[in-house]
């Protein structure tokens, strides 16, 4: 899980993060693969986007009250 959230926080050459981690490349881009896999898997059950106008205004001001 850190391998995946330190290169979706800051996608760069999986070589030079997988230096940075201890890991090789294969071994980072697996990780990714998997992790991304199986977020998108359970998605459904855990993610829920707006989709009404209501909905993006609502989110937009609760958005705004955490900035």
């Amino acid at each position: 899980m850190r391998i995946c959230l330190r290169y979706l926080g800051d996608p760069g050459y999986q070589q030079g993060i997988g230096q940075e981690l201890g890991v090789s490349q294969a071994t980072l881009s697996r990780t990714v693969d998997r992790v991304v896999n199986s977020i998108v898997a359970q998605s459904n059950e855990w993610l829920r986007f707006s989709t009404t106008n209501r909905e993006l205004m609502r989110g937009q001001a609760d958005m705004a009250k955490h900035v």
